[in-house]
């Protein structure tokens, strides 16, 4: 009996576990981008970086479906979230096809703009646009309803095929490298879209929802498109940037960069994840929330001053094992890219969680920043070390201004207590 309370306390949890296998898939990820620079060097790295960095803006474009199918598979019962779910699946299929025919009409010019070898990769990539949607619904209603061991497969899946197959392709394959990529990135999005449990016979039906009920969906879809955009802009315009202002040599070793010091911010994503149902739940309830953000704030400024800490101190080695010494030029900038991200991933806390409240200043703040971050980019860029100064300046004064915003709030609610009494 003790041998078996024993195991019973030792078991982990679902968040536990959904944490666990985000990690290993982040870390999938990053062997993924570390073989691929270490296998092309810096300038065919560059193209892959462009491809890599559409993949993150499609995945911030698509985590609107996947929020907003979180939402309210929590708030709504179940007659209603099933005639929800199926309105997501159908609009998730026709706005992927949209972006995904707007990608593969404009390769030529996609081309052009960020200076690639060829063009094909951008319609390869475009026709996968839509099971990416697709893929995205499915994860909203796993992680709503907390099916986080279901949820922990579809991104195992997708890492995992992404990476064999990518490395099988380059392997057996004597073609342009970057249309071998977009061709494994295809197949991963069909892999990442098990498990997936969907009613066929539903999408022929004509379910209803009430117009208030879809005026609120219309609201929160609106305000989470409008975040995920700013995440895009602040998360991936450095590098589409720098591939056009700087030659493909600077731009490879500018990639190899960021994906070392945005470590951080990819942790912090597996708090998100749980933060927002959490948030949700809670509020229902009414229970208070801010110890869950405060909790969680704690977790990603410790990692952050652990991996910033790492940079500093033996930047070589890092860039060196992890992507070749022919990176070696951005071991000076290591630690300070790492510093923005750092920051940029506590203040994107703040966000999140407040849109999960239904509270959007933080949200059109960010926007601000990172229409901001764009500018100082687009004015200040003589040299790479410049560009990562840019950003350290737009997302520490964001962090500031995230924070005081919470501080404020919370004052304000304390008095509102008060008033009560």
């Amino acid at each position: 009996m003790q041998t078996l309370t024993r195991v019973k306390q030792l078991s982990i949890s679902a968040e536990q576990w959904f944490m666990l296998s985000i990690l290993l898939v982040n870390g999938g990820n990053y062997l993924y981008n570390l073989i691929l620079g270490r296998l092309l060097g810096p300038e065919q790295f560059a193209d892959a970086a462009i491809l890599i960095t559409f993949l993150l803006v499609l995945s911030f474009v698509a985590m609107t479906y996947q929020l907003v199918t979180a939402k309210f598979s929590v708030e709504f019962d179940s007659a209603v979230f099933e005639s929800f779910k199926i309105r997501m699946y159908k609009q998730a299929v026709w706005v992927g096809l949209g972006i995904g025919c707007l990608i593969i009409l404009n390769a030529n010019g996609l081309q052009e703009i960020f200076h690639t070898k060829s063009a094909t990769m951008f319609v390869v990539f475009g026709i996968g646009v839509p099971l990416y949607f697709i893929m995205s619904v499915n994860r909203g209603v796993f992680q709503g309803t907390k099916a986080f061991k279901r949820l922990s497969l579809t991104y195992q899946f997708e890492m995992l095929s992404r990476l064999l197959l990518t490395l099988a392709f380059i392997f057996m394959f004597n073609i342009e490298s970057s249309v071998l990529i977009a061709l494994g990135i295809l197949f991963s999005f069909g892999f990442g879209l098990f498990p997936i449990k969907v009613n066929l016979k539903a999408f022929a039906s004509k379910l209803s929802i009430e117009k208030p009920t879809l005026k609120t969906i219309r609201k929160f879809f609106i305000i989470t498109a409008f975040y995920e955009l700013t995440q895009i802009v602040i998360n991936n315009s450095d590098i589409l940037l720098v591939k056009h202002y700087f030659e493909s040599y600077e731009a490879g070793l500018y990639a190899s960069l960021a994906l070392i010091g945005r470590i951080v911010y990819f942790i912090a994503w597996m708090f998100v994840m749980i933060l927002l149902p959490t948030v949700i739940q809670l509020r229902k309830e009414g229970k208070p929330t801010s110890g869950v953000l405060l909790k969680y704030i704690s977790y990603i400024s410790g990692i952050a001053i652990t991996i910033i800490l790492g940079c500093a101190l033996v930047p070589e080695f890092a860039i060196s094992v992890l992507f070749g010494n022919q990176y070696l030029a951005m071991a000076p900038l290591l630690w300070k890219y790492a510093l923005a991200t750092g920051i940029f991933a506590i203040s994107n806390l703040f966000a999140y969680y407040y849109l999960s409240l239904d509270r959007y200043v933080p949200v059109l703040i960010s926007a601000l920043f990172g229409m901001f971050q764009v500018a100082l980019i687009v004015i200040f860029h003589q040299s790479l070390e410049e560009v990562v100064h840019m950003q350290i300046v737009a997302m520490f004064i964001l962090l500031l201004i995230q924070m005081a915003f919470f501080f404020y709030d919370g004052c304000l609610n304390s008095k509102k207590r008060v008033h009560r009494y």
